[in-house]
Formats: structure tokens, C-alpha cells, sequence
């Protein structure tokens, strides 16, 4: 069972992630279109979903957060690299395949940013998108991130080399 609700969007609702959560966690990254988008390689057992949960999820470094409708659970948003001294943070999503398209993302991105912006007070989020990934680069530019960037062949994911988009968002930028 998610965490409570921490906060509210117009369509979903960003809960703390709980130990309970491993499975769902591990369940959907190691599905191999969740590990073409995130890039990752290795597989996520319960024990590696632990670790995930302590040294991500417990760090100081971000926030991690559920994303939920009603009581059931859609995926994860977060962010990471959080730069205190720089008032900048990444960000980064991820919606189950069954509550793709919905906008589901473009909500809990929005909601996460209002978040960043107005309660941790940072100046600056960035994101970066494996070019392939065509609807998540869809989703930053609804809620007001820009392009600022091609890293070219950046990235090692499926067999080939993949360029990874870098964006931004400033707080007068965000679409609220």
C-alpha cells in the first residue's frame, strides 16, 4: 500500500514511496521496455529494490515520490543531484505501460516542479531524454522545460549509441 499523500495534482497524487513498494518498483524496471527508457542493464531483484530504496529514496540528495490514482499506483517521479548551493535539481518520471497517454507524466512532472520550485525553492530543474523517447520529451515541453541541449551518441541503450537531450525549466517557465 502507497504512503500517504504528499501532494495533489489535477490527476494524480504524489505519495512517499514505502518498503512495501519494492515489488512494484522492481516489477516495472525490469520490464524491457522500462529498461530501454531508463537505460538500465541489470536487473532489479527485491534485494536491489531494498538498496534502491535506502540509498535513493532515504538520501538527501532528492525526492522520490509514488505517483498514484485513487489508491493505485502508476509509477514514480523524482529528483535527484539536488545542488543546494545552486538552487538546481534533475528530474525524472516514469508511468507504468497500462497508464501511459493519459497524462499521468505531464501532471506529476508539473506537480514535482510546483514542488521544487515554491516549497524547496530551487532555481532551476534539468532533465535529460534518451532521443528515442520521443513522448517523454513531449511531456517536459508541456509542463515549460526548453531543449538546451544535444549530447551526441551519449548514451549505450539497446545494442546502439543514442543521443540524450538535456532541457531546462526556470520558475517563470513552468506551465502551472
Amino acid at each position: 500500500m502507497p504512503g500517504p499523500v504528499f501532494l495533489t495534482g489535477e490527476r494524480v497524487e504524489l505519495r512517499t514511496v514505502e518498503r512495501e513498494d519494492r515489488e512494484f518498483i522492481a516489477r516495472h524496471r525490469n520490464d524491457p521496455a522500462f529498461r530501454r527508457v531508463l537505460g538500465d542493464t541489470r536487473p532489479m531483484n527485491l534485494s536491489a529494490a531494498t538498496d534502491y530504496l535506502e540509498s535513493v529514496v532515504g538520501d538527501d540528495d532528492g525526492e522520490t515520490f509514488l505517483v498514484g490514482i485513487g489508491d493505485r499506483t502508476v509509477g514514480l517521479c523524482f529528483f535527484y543531484d539536488l545542488d543546494e548551493t545552486n538552487g538546481s535539481a534533475e528530474i525524472g518520471y516514469w508511468i507504468t505501460l497500462e497508464a501511459q497517454g493519459r497524462g499521468h507524466a505531464t501532471d506529476a512532472a508539473r506537480t514535482l516542479a510546483r514542488y521544487a520550485f515554491d516549497e524547496r525553492r530551487l532555481d532551476k530543474l534539468t532533465a535529460r531524454v534518451r532521443a528515442p523517447n520521443v513522448a517523454s520529451g513531449r511531456v517536459l515541453e508541456k509542463v515549460g522545460f526548453r531543449e538546451e541541449g544535444v549530447l551526441r551518441e551519449q548514451e549505450f541503450v539497446g545494442g546502439r549509441r543514442v543521443d540524450l537531450r538535456v532541457f531546462g525549466l526556470l520558475p517563470s517557465e513552468l506551465e502551472r
